[in-house]
């Protein structure tokens, strides 16, 4: 599904070049749970915004799905993105002017969905997070851990191929997070690739294989 090869992402600063991924080569195969982890500063969500199509690489190669990522034209970039890859931010990214419905829905617009098909998915997603009384609140009138529960609905209202999270639980408490533990697990068992950062040994052991990264290097 996911091949990387000799991937760099570097920033220069003041004629210096800082290297974020240092020649990355990477296969992930449909229906894998993977864990990726390491230290503060060792390019986990780089590496994953690069996955997610959220940031491009200085030098390499990215095959999604057959295709050569890097050799397509941003729209159709961004239709695949839109298609197939569901995403959970830590920064939750819900967009404020929106209400928790309104959240929910925009991925689904993207889908060419008809009205009525869009609500139906929009009440699955309200009840099976339990949060169908927040449905009319903005974001900023929910608790960090609320914001995160809508963005985990919002990346899976539309059925992803490739689920993709960034410290999916980092603003829920245990309870909660466990709960979305097991729903990754049930999702991966369904067929649904996810790849997860994270720094809870815990919740790396729920993956299939574990990535370590040090220095924007594969350990």
């Amino acid at each position: 599904m996911i091949k990387l090869k000799h991937i760099f992402k570097w920033y220069d600063t003041g004629g210096t070049r800082s290297f974020v991924l240092k020649d990355i080569n990477l296969e992930i195969q449909e229906g894998e749970f993977v864990s990726i982890m390491g230290p503060s500063g060792s390019g986990k969500s780089t590496l994953l915004n690069v996955i997610g199509l959220l940031d491009e690489p200085n030098e390499g190669d990215y095959y999604f799905m057959d295709e050569n990522i890097l050799s397509l034209k941003p729209k159709k970039r961004t239709d695949l993105f839109q298609s197939h890859m569901g995403y959970i931010f830590q920064s939750y990214n819900l967009i404020d002017e929106l209400t928790v419905y309104e959240n929910i829905e925009a991925p689904l617009i993207y889908k060419k969905l008809s009205g009525n098909e869009r609500k139906a998915i929009i009440a699955d997603m309200l009840d099976r997070f339990n949060i169908v009384g927040k449905k009319d609140l903005f974001p900023s009138q929910l608790s960090g851990g609320q914001q995160q529960i809508v963005g985990i609905a919002r990346a899976l209202a539309i059925s992803p191929k490739l689920l993709l999270a960034d410290e999916p639980t980092g603003n829920l408490n245990s309870k909660q997070g466990e709960e979305m533990m097991e729903l990754f697990k049930q999702l991966n068992e369904e067929g649904v690739t996810i790849i997860q950062v994270t720094h809870s040994e815990t919740n790396a052991m729920y993956g299939k294989r574990i990535i370590n990264l040090l220095d924007g290097q594969v350990k």
